[in-house]
């Protein structure tokens, strides 16, 4: 029978509708499209990118070849730091210059390789570079909120197949996000305490939602999956932003994340996926009610009619059933 379910932090109904298909082997396989011909990412082609803000290691040339990670700015962004904030009336409408900052980070050079496939040192190393570019970008009082996301795969909108993730600056707090705080801030006033905590100890006790965890960081598919086979990465110790972590821990999400990558890959035979870290805002006390975290979405299902009109999500795959999928997976050493 369906079901329908609510997501507990921003009231969101999906339906989880076992009738449609919900195994792995049920979902059309996605088309591994191998790109040929000139990759600007590659190492040797440094010159054919915009220019070098961050690379390690940290003692080589922001545009020289040897490095093993590379930040550049996106050279056709999403917003432009050069844009106005200033907010502008039209009679009943609104509208303010495309300020922000858009880069990608290049997280290996090898252009073989998917960043499950780079070693746990390679995957920490990127979510330092993560946490230095917020730091350095939070200092321009005129940005609100930076995403950090990564996509995966041609049907997940990625337009370059070196593994690459993406990060944007905005001048406003997105509305999913707000929709985050506000379900966050209305736990904590009830209940005075973080509904992720909440979540993660319930979760734990439960364990048929568990895919795996280490000292200090749980992999789960949440009650109320978007999608089939979505799967949070949360810090088992409470903290709101991303940027105030600390290297032994970004070490633990790094081991954490690879894993649970190498598991939707074989799971569900290399799916497009994207990846989205969500952290608090930058301006604003969020440090009692948020708790920073990582969401990966591998994309085996398509908005429709039915999901655009309503707002809700169908998702053939209860999340009991992808976490004992994942959980069951062997990963080769």
């Amino acid at each position: 029978m369906p079901e329908l379910r609510k997501d507990p932090i921003v009231d969101r109904w999906v339906i989880i509708s076992e009738e449609r298909a919900h195994r792995p082997g049920d979902f059309p396989s996605p088309t591994q499209k191998q790109q040929v011909g000139f990759c600007p990412f590659c190492p040797g082609n440094e010159s054919k990118t915009p220019e070098g803000i961050l690379a390690l290691p940290e003692n080589i040339g922001l545009n020289d070849r040897g490095w093993t990670l590379r930040v550049i700015p996106n050279k056709y962004p999403a917003l432009t730091i050069e844009g106005d904030r200033d907010r502008i009336g039209e009679g009943m409408f609104d509208k303010m210059g495309g300020f922000g900052a858009h880069e990608v980070i290049i997280e290996h050079p090898d252009h073989q390789l998917s960043l499950e496939e780079t070693s746990e040192g390679t995957i920490a190393e990127t979510l330092w570079a993560f946490q230095q570019r917020i730091l350095d970008l939070k200092k321009d009082s005129r940005f609100r909120y930076i995403l950090i996301f990564k996509n995966h795969g041609e049907a997940a909108g990625a337009t370059l197949e070196h593994t690459h993730s993406q990060l944007i600056a905005l001048p406003i707090i997105p509305e999913m996000v707000i929709e985050e705080i506000q379900g966050a801030r209305r736990h904590w006033e009830y209940k005075e305490r973080c509904i992720f905590c909440d979540m993660i100890a319930q979760e734990r006790g439960n364990g048929s939602r568990v895919v795996m965890e280490n000292q200090d960081f749980i992999a789960l598919c949440p009650y109320a999956p978007r999608f089939p086979f979505e799967t949070w990465i949360l810090p088992k110790y409470h903290l709101a932003r991303f940027e105030n972590d600390t290297p032994d821990h970004y070490a633990q999400a790094a081991t954490l994340l690879k894993e649970v990558l190498l598991r939707i890959r074989v799971a569900l035979k290399i799916p497009p996926y994207n990846l989205v870290f969500h952290t608090s805002p930058l301006n604003g006390d969020y440090d009692s009610i948020y708790h920073w975290h990582i969401e990966v979405m591998p994309k085996l299902t398509k908005m429709a009619g039915f999901e655009q009109g309503t707002g809700f999500y169908i998702n053939p795959t209860p999340p009991e059933v992808s976490a004992d999928i994942l959980r069951s997976v062997r990963i080769q050493p």
